[in-house]
């Protein structure tokens, strides 16, 4: 393994906040969930948190300075336990996370958070960056996250000499058992801060309101989310930052309705239109404003008849293409005629030898038709 002061980018004699910045910004860099492409993030994010362990801790950077990575026993994982490792590669997920998800390699990941983002259906379709504000933790800029008092340092804490959890041996019938507990004297810190920060009392952190950029990408449907990975609360004392999730809520349309990638249409047809054909001018979602788009519907069309445009509708949210616009059409027969609208359907029946129902010429039929006429 390299040397400890190298993999870090600081000199020998860094200071424990260099130290820790160095670390921070490096693990942020090489993290597993961030540099997925990276094939070496892994081994790297490895190699810096051991570095990390060491140098952050007194007496075990006192024993490397002076004889080396020999100095600090045969098992280069010696000082980190296996949560701690969880806590290298997975974030502090830990076995069920507590105090053993934290360990003597330095302060707890953050949590995880969730807020919620309402889009209309173009913006969903098509995606788009959009800026949101949440309240959450964030690192306190007085302290730069350590919790102390400016000019101040945390020290190892003495009674569970940093490694955050407290041994207890016990007798039962089974033998002797040993169990472990997060320390009492510093909550499973393995650091005690001694001249807490005035702003943040200690926690490394303030909760403020925060502008966050999203990129929402194209086909997103509604009840679906978005992680933000290292862009959630951050962590008590320097730690990681937790993930954000955006759960993205899609408003209706007054006209469409989306039924997987497809957008869905119901078109009203006058009568006259279906038996005769008509060219309709329809905005889709698609389309520029003041561009509508032309449908043509041929003589004789039939209610439920369904166009498709193919290649219309949602884009694929995992792959190339997009779904369909289907346009349904539901033909409208009204429900009054006047004297004139009434004499010529009952020309077009009789010319085609259709039988109908003689007209109701009683008072009574009279203001029915005019009122269903005024409706």
């Amino acid at each position: 393994m390299a040397d400890f002061y190298e993999l870090l980018g600081i000199s020998r004699d860094a200071s424990p906040e260099q130290i820790k910045k160095a670390f921070r910004a490096l693990a942020r860099q090489y993290h597993p969930d961030v540099a997925m492409d990276d094939p070496d993030a892994e081994s790297r994010f490895k190699e810096i948190a051991r570095a990390y362990e060491v140098l952050s801790d007194p007496e075990k950077r006192a024993r490397y300075d002076a004889y080396g990575e020999e100095g600090l026993g045969g098992n280069p994982f010696a000082g980190v336990g296996l949560s701690d490792l969880f806590d290298a590669f997975f974030g502090g997920a830990g076995f069920g996370g507590g105090f053993g998800a934290r360990g003597p390699s330095g302060p707890a990941r953050g949590p995880d958070a969730e807020v919620r983002i309402d889009l209309d259906l173009r913006d969903a379709m098509f995606g788009l960056s959009k800026t949101i504000e949440v309240r959450l933790p964030v690192e306190c800029e007085t302290c730069e996250a350590s919790g102390c008092r400016p000019g101040t340092y945390p020290t190892t804490c003495e009674t569970c000499g940093g490694a955050g959890e407290v041994r207890e041996l016990r007798r039962s019938i089974l033998g002797q058992i040993v169990s472990a507990r997060a320390c009492p004297a510093c909550r499973g810190q393995g650091r005690i801060v001694a001249n807490p920060c005035a702003d943040c009392g200690g926690e490394g952190r303030v909760t403020r309101l925060k502008q966050l950029e999203v990129d929402v990408p194209a086909g997103i449907d509604n009840g679906q989310r978005l992680r933000l990975a290292g862009r959630g609360p951050a962590a008590v004392r320097g730690g990681l930052p937790g993930d954000l999730y955006v759960s993205v809520g899609v408003k209706p349309h007054p006209d469409f309705e989306r039924v997987g990638d497809d957008l869905v249409r119901r078109v009203a047809l006058p009568m006259t239109q279906a038996v005769l054909g008509a060219r309709l001018h329809l905005d889709l979602l698609d389309t520029d404003e003041g561009k509508p788009e032309e449908l043509v519907v041929p003589p004789g069309t039939q209610p439920a008849t369904v166009f498709r445009l193919r290649g219309r509708g949602v884009p694929h949210l995992r792959g190339n293409g997009r779904g369909d616009v289907l346009l349904t059409i539901e033909v409208e027969i009204p429900d009054a005629l006047g004297d004139d609208e009434d004499e010529l359907v009952r020309r077009l029946a009789e010319i085609r030898g259709e039988e109908v129902a003689p007209r109701d010429r009683s008072l009574m039929g009279k203001l029915r038709a005019k009122v269903r006429g005024l409706e």
